[in-house]
């Protein structure tokens, strides 16, 4: 962001030196940057078996699939896709040990497209979660079509809060949470809704 912010400003100043009327593009891009780069504070609500939100944007999927690699088994999935204007901090759902980091290298789809969930370069956050059962939850980073780096800020053997930042993913992408179907997880979302990382209530454990 900083060397970013940077050639913003050397352009600035080269443009304006040169024909001042369009230093406001440069301007409008550093505004941008800033906005997009922001990471505003959030409070989890109360309340043990809840999941907040992992990521700041638009549900655009609610299904039942297969997750292989931490749950092992049947899995809730809510995908969410993160525009250039959302805030693109992610967020741990719950309360937990991190178990598992998965990184998978892919393509750069569009992050709104069904298909970039399977193709996209991503990343897995597999969080055992704090109760009896410990239940295994997965947060999964996706790039999009303009992100091409994914940040995970947690390593294996951390434990983490519900609602601590855990990454981000720079620009346009998809941020997935997967629930194991054994949890008997009731999502409180819908296909549609914007949520928001870290404070949305996703749904609730029985």
């Amino acid at each position: 962001m900083l060397i970013f912010s940077i050639v913003l400003v050397v352009l600035g100043v080269l443009v304006c030196w040169a024909y001042w009327p369009l230093v406001f593009v440069p301007v409008l891009l550093l505004a941008w940057v800033i906005s997009f780069f922001r990471d505003p504070e959030r409070k989890a609500p109360d309340g043990k078996n809840i999941l907040v939100a992992p990521a700041d944007g638009k549900v655009v999927e609610i299904a039942e699939v297969d997750e292989p690699n931490f749950i092992q088994g049947r899995a809730i999935r809510i995908s969410i896709f993160l525009s250039v204007f959302n805030v693109h901090i992610n967020r741990s759902p719950c309360s937990g040990l991190v178990r598992k980091l998965h990184y998978r290298p892919g393509r750069f789809r569009n992050a709104l497209l069904a298909a970039s969930s399977e193709e996209n370069e991503s990343n897995s956050i597999g969080i055992e979660r704090d109760d009896a059962g410990s239940t295994r939850i997965v947060v999964r980073q996706i790039a999009g079509a303009i992100a091409r780096r994914i940040v995970c800020s947690c390593n294996e053997g951390d434990r983490v809060k519900k609602g601590e930042r855990v990454g981000m993913i720079k620009f346009g992408s998809r941020t997935e949470l997967y629930v194991s179907a054994d949890a008997r997880f009731k999502p409180e979302v819908h296909v549609g809704q914007n949520v928001k990382a870290g404070s949305t209530v996703m749904g609730e454990i029985e």
